[in-house]
């Protein structure tokens, strides 16, 4: 059961990097959170008022504290498990949605620094924006997508003074889209399994099928910069997450079965902050606005479940901040090494040689480096003997020092 614990002033509840799966509501007194800023390297506090819950992000996702938890007055604090949260709280709804929406906040915030950083782009508007998506599917040939993407604009915006140039576009990308399938006979069939891991054990009722839709590999599912009014849970297949950088097409992610995707939106009411293509045939189940908060109600686990899926994409995004942040070309993919080295939790930490599933694509994409450039940056490690590289995975002789390179060449920005 949840307990209240006093603690006196100049106390410490937790640390930063500490692990420690408790969540927090301050009852009474002043309390501040202190944590480092990526970006500036600078401290940061944040007072948690009275009724507040704090440390819930790294409790639920696993992950080391962010902040450390300092106590300015004498103060009384509920403390529990996660598991007491979970029961306690899965079924308010409106904490949940609260939190929710807090940590999508949080989320886009982050993925605005990151988009900053990459491409050091202005803000456009929405069909400016979807056109540069689709132009960026053309470019790579990808004509299925750029047509519905163009669908999507036309659809969302029929006024648009872009209209015609985005006619044109679906045109040309339609032609030599059917020109292609002629040519090379695509089989398109699924061969498939439907997984009955994670979210899909909620889903597997038939009374969600009504909710089902299926797309076909290349079909896109949602559009970046379009408005968002639905959130997806994928049953069977993969979903390929793309963003439109300066006009180039860069992947994301890959998502799998029992993974949702599209949520922030329906959450902050924003445009769509990343693409999301079928890589194969796609079943999902799709939920909008109006049945959100009745899903929700009807089934309070799945809240818990989307909250535990944000603080774990807060994480990872904050992590690749973190390595955008490093200047030093060597020490920015000595530090990509080392992030997937966290999330692996070697079980002989004694052994400093490491192999990492990864290739000069994934570590640019991580490193937010060119391919050239990451190349020839691997290379040198390679010359160095500091890594061995095979067609499809990479070791890393010594781990530790790639650590040490992190600790002596990082110089974040300003």
């Amino acid at each position: 059961m949840p307990k209240a614990i006093t603690y006196s002033k100049g106390s410490i509840i937790y640390f930063a990097d500490d692990k420690d799966e408790r969540v927090f509501i301050l009852q009474s007194g002043v309390l501040i959170l202190s944590s480092q800023d990526i970006e500036s390297n600078t401290t940061v506090t944040e007072q948690v008022h009275i009724g507040e819950f704090f440390g819930v992000k790294s409790a639920l996702g696993h992950f080391p504290r962010e902040e450390t938890a300092t106590v300015l007055s004498d103060s009384v604090v509920i403390c529990m498990t996660t598991q007491e949260f979970e029961k306690l709280f899965s079924s308010s709804l409106n904490i949940i949605l609260k939190m929710l929406r807090v940590f999508s906040h949080q989320l886009r915030l982050i993925h605005k620094k990151i988009e900053t950083i990459l491409s050091n782009n202005i803000a456009i508007n929405q069909p400016s924006g979807m056109l540069s998506v689709a132009r960026s599917f053309y470019q790579d040939e990808e004509y299925r997508s750029c047509c519905d993407v163009c669908i999507k604009l036309l659809t969302l915006f029929p006024t648009s003074e872009l209209k015609e140039e985005v006619a044109k576009l679906y045109a040309d990308a339609k032609l030599r889209h059917d020109k292609l399938m002629a040519r090379t006979h695509r089989d398109s069939s699924y061969d498939g399994e439907l997984s009955s891991s994670g979210a899909l054990k909620q889903f597997s009722l038939p009374a969600f099928e009504r909710f089902a839709k299926t797309y076909e590999p290349e079909q896109v599912i949602i559009s970046e910069f379009e408005p968002g009014d639905c959130f997806y849970l994928i049953q069977s297949g993969e979903v390929q997450l793309v963003k439109c950088v300066n006009g180039t097409k860069k992947n994301l992610d890959i998502l799998k079965a029992g993974e949702f995707f599209g949520e922030m939106a329906i959450l902050d009411n924003s445009p769509r902050s990343a693409t999301c293509v079928a890589a194969s045939r796609v079943k999902v189940l799709e939920f909008n606005k109006e049945n959100f908060k009745t899903l929700l109600t009807g089934n309070p686990s799945i809240a818990i479940i989307l909250l535990k899926l944000f603080c774990k994409r807060i994480y990872d995004q904050k992590r690749r901040l973190k390595i955008l942040g490093i200047k030093d070309l060597q020490a920015r993919i000595a530090d990509v090494f080392i992030m997937f080295d966290e999330m692996n939790n070697n079980s002989n930490p004694g052994e400093r040689q490491r192999k990492f599933k990864l290739t000069i694509p994934d570590v640019a994409h991580w490193a937010g480096l060119s391919l050239e450039v990451t190349r020839d940056e691997i290379n040198k490690f390679i010359e160095k003997r500091k890594i061995e590289m095979y067609d499809n995975y990479m070791i890393i002789t010594n781990i530790t020092d790639m650590k040490r390179i992190v600790d002596t060449k990082t110089i974040r920005r300003g």
